[in-house]
């Protein structure tokens, strides 16, 4: 309600495919994170449920042939970067150590954009004005990151008030 409508006003065009601060990203790679390969079929889901839901009927229209390989594309992203991760030796997927290390997700969330604004590119590759190809991926590849950080923000918040919280109920 505020991202959106102010992208709007300066990048029309690139609005519709990619916003500045993508909160699900964090949602990919959190779920990801804690479920592997389980997590991609229910954010398919979720992102077909999100694009139905809040998308303006005319932009769904306009993205209907390339939504569904975007959906695929986005839902399975972190789960690539994870596994890639896991091959170069860093298993960061819950219960791979003991503790959460939050640099080594922010590291999989960063690749995980890269890879998910690069495919979402190439999947928006026929409907993208050719000198806007370079501005849809870096907006999609800071949108998501902005996201995540933004996510693993509050979650250290809360995981902080309820420890607080906890250690005042004793």
């Amino acid at each position: 309600m505020v991202v959106t409508p102010l992208q709007s006003l300066i990048l029309p065009e690139i609005t519709v495919f990619a916003s500045l601060v993508y909160l699900p990203h964090g949602v990919r790679v959190l779920a990801t994170w804690a479920y592997g390969w389980k997590a991609v079929l229910a954010l398919a889901v979720g992102a077909s449920m999100s694009a139905w839901l809040f998308s303006p009927s005319e932009d769904l229209r306009l993205l209907e042939s390339a939504l569904v390989q975007s959906i695929l594309v986005g839902s399975a992203s972190a789960f690539i970067a994870f596994e890639i991760a896991r091959l170069a030796g860093f298993d960061l997927y819950f219960g791979g150590s003991r503790k959460l290390h939050w640099k080594g997700m922010i590291a999989v969330g960063a690749l995980s954009s890269v890879i998910n604004s690069l495919g979402q590119t190439i999947v928006y590759s026929g409907l993208i004005d050719l000198e806007k190809v370079i501005w849809v991926w870096a907006i999609y590849a800071a949108g998501d990151l902005i996201g995540l950080v933004a996510c693993m923000f509050a979650l250290l918040f809360i995981f902080r008030w309820s420890r607080v919280f906890g250690a005042l109920r004793r």
